[in-house]
């Protein structure tokens, strides 16, 4: 690849934001065989929350390899933070990218598919790294063209850490993740299925919601199935609440004001005629709003009491709140949504509703100003459509591309503007 110095004399870097997208376009398209070999490694070697060694011993080779000096490793266990600083003083600049893999069983036929039976990259953080990745090395050769510095947040365990353990961005940002340089804005991007390879999805505002989760354990009393009024069941008292908590939603929170409420386990008795002494139930709730959120936790508190004392059983609630909604600047997205409409076209920037899943960049937005954008992934016509969480994901590898071009794009443009 050309050194910034020849790339710079050809294009003349900073006469317009074109002349800047070209060159960006063009070491982009260098080096994008060897991000599709990078997407792929990490592809192949997946690993869990607060499990990333390989991935993070990856991440710093590469990051060394760069050039980069000011590389902090073992952050929130496996995170790392890689500052850029240009060539004079200015605004600093985050680009933020998760780490972890799911446990879900990948299918057979992928040349490049997980080694590692029962842990997947299937929610795209392989490709959110190879992006961020191929962004550092495009801006690490123009560093002396800027002001400012790019700082760089490889963040493990965002789809949460294993219980008993902390772990995520709370935990990056309690370790002074954000500290000298602290950012005056904040980009991340996530894979999106329902758009194609070569898109982008926006909202200004709320994002994504919060995510909670409860357990709920309810204890009867056991007896012979043949005589259940000498014990209290508690199936039929779980069952009861199960049915209840699904009122929050339809009968007790302002219908104009998104919520979900999902029991996702159910677990209890020991044999077909026995009364069931004990019944564990587990869920999530995801708002929009911080008040929706408040009153439904009350409410599932209410209810359990409630059902609880009216069919004899005894009850205990774990209720956390894991992740709050993930809320972008809306003055930082409209400043930026020209940058990715010039570089890529306003037909292929696309503003979406919010949607109900969670992402834990929502710390990092209460921290700084923050753009959440969505990286469209799919080619239906070569049958590229899976969906995150599933084992059928899969992504359009020139996704990849699109991913470099904007993230670099918006870290030139933000540290170039006048304010």
């Amino acid at each position: 690849m050309p050194d910034a110095e020849t790339v710079s004399s050809s294009y003349r870097l900073f006469d317009s934001p074109q002349a800047r997208d070209r060159l960006v376009a063009e070491l982009v398209a260098q080096i994008e065989p060897r991000l599709t070999a990078i997407r792929r490694e990490l592809h192949q070697r997946p690993e869990l929350s607060n499990r990333e060694v390989w991935t993070a011993r990856f991440i710093l080779h590469r990051l060394q390899e760069l050039g980069i000096a000011d590389i902090r490793a073992n952050v929130a266990r496996h995170g790392l933070i890689a500052t850029i600083r240009g060539g004079r003083p200015g605004r600093t600049v985050g680009i933020r990218a998760d780490m972890d893999a799911l446990p879900i069983d990948e299918p057979p036929g992928l040349p490049f598919a997980s080694v590692r039976p029962g842990v997947m990259h299937a929610c795209g953080h392989d490709v959110h790294m190879t992006v961020a990745l191929g962004a550092a090395e495009v801006l690490a050769r123009l560093s002396r063209h800027f002001s400012g510095a790019v700082k760089f947040f490889f963040q493990p365990a965002e789809e949460g850490p294993p219980p008993g353990e902390e772990g995520g961005a709370k935990l990056m940002i309690a370790e002074g993740a954000l500290d000298a340089p602290r950012p005056d804005a904040i980009f991340a991007l996530h894979c999106y299925p329902p758009l194609e390879a070569g898109q982008l999805g926006y909202n200004a505002g709320v994002m994504m919601s919060s995510c909670d989760r409860f357990a709920i354990a309810v204890r009867g009393k056991m007896a012979h199935g043949a005589y259940p009024h000498r014990g209290v069941d508690a199936i039929v008292v779980a069952s009861t609440i199960v049915m209840m908590l699904q009122t929050i939603r339809s009968r007790m929170i302002d219908a104009q004001q998104p919520m979900v409420l999902t029991i996702g386990k159910m677990q209890g008795g020991r044999r077909y005629n026995i009364v069931a002494d004990e019944v564990l139930l587990e869920g999530t709730v995801r708002a929009f709003d911080e008040t929706a959120r408040a009153e439904t936790e009350a409410l599932i508190h209410q209810i359990v009491s409630n059902v609880a004392a009216g069919g004899g059983a005894s009850y205990d609630i774990r209720y956390e709140q894991l992740v709050p909604p993930l809320v972008n600047d809306a003055r930082l997205v409209k400043r930026m949504v020209p940058t990715l409409q010039r570089v890529f076209g306003g037909e292929r920037v696309i503003e979406h509703a919010p949607r109900m899943g969670a992402e834990d960049f929502a710390c990092f937005a209460r921290e700084a100003p923050a753009m959440f954008y969505s990286l469209g992934v799919s080619n239906r016509a070569a049958g590229v459509s899976g969906d995150i969480h599933t084992p059928q994901f899969a992504v359009d590898e020139a996704c990849i591309a699109t991913g470099v071009r904007a993230m670099t794009a918006l870290a030139l443009d933000f540290l170039m503007s006048d304010s």
